[in-house]
């Protein structure tokens, strides 16, 4: 039993000054050591400078790559033919091919007739025209060489062949319930 209360004893004894002294000293090197590692080193404005001059650098080259696209002739793809011209070229081609089309008349503004009430009391979406693909005028104007398919909405409507023809005639009359398109 001696044995047992020994074993007690020892397990809770305190421990002694000298190893709490150790210990100590031992956090008290460590902190030395990294004061001494880390105290000379600097502080951090040059890494503000050394990022600040990457962005300036950075900067520059992506602004003399874009004068070098903007003011120089260059392939973009030369199996197509196609090439990049100065964009001050670019705007004299431009301003003298405008120049030698002339401009078409804007055809009159079809407004819907009021919509006539069906037996539901509601107008039903089947009965709506559907859009139009695309503009007459547009399309002349990119140069297309056919002239646009027209859609009439009666027999007995027709609409005129050009914007220009379109401006001296009056507009057709709605004969059936769905509203007239215009070209």
């Amino acid at each position: 039993m001696a044995d047992t209360e020994s074993l007690r004893h020892i397990a809770h004894s305190r421990a002694p000054f000298s190893t709490w002294l150790g210990v100590v000293l031992l956090f008290a090197l460590f902190g030395v050591i990294v004061l001494a590692i880390i105290g000379p080193m600097p502080r951090g404005s040059d890494y503000e400078e050394t990022r600040a001059r990457k962005r300036m650098e950075n900067l520059k080259t992506a602004r003399e790559d874009a004068e070098k696209s903007l003011n120089t002739y260059a392939w973009v793809d030369k199996n197509k033919g196609v090439v990049r011209i100065p964009i001050s070229r670019a705007m004299e081609l431009t301003v003298a091919d405008l120049a030698q089309k002339k401009p078409v008349a804007a055809g009159p503004i079809a407004t819907p007739p009021p919509a006539q009430a069906s037996p539901a009391g509601a107008a039903s979406p089947a009965a709506s025209p559907p859009p139009a693909a695309s503009k007459p005028g547009a399309a002349q104007a990119a140069g297309s060489a056919s002239p646009p398919s027209q859609t009439a909405t009666s027999p007995s409507t027709k609409a005129p062949a050009s914007p220009a023809a379109a401006a001296k005639s009056p507009p057709p009359a709605a004969t059936s319930a769905s509203p007239a398109t215009s070209p």
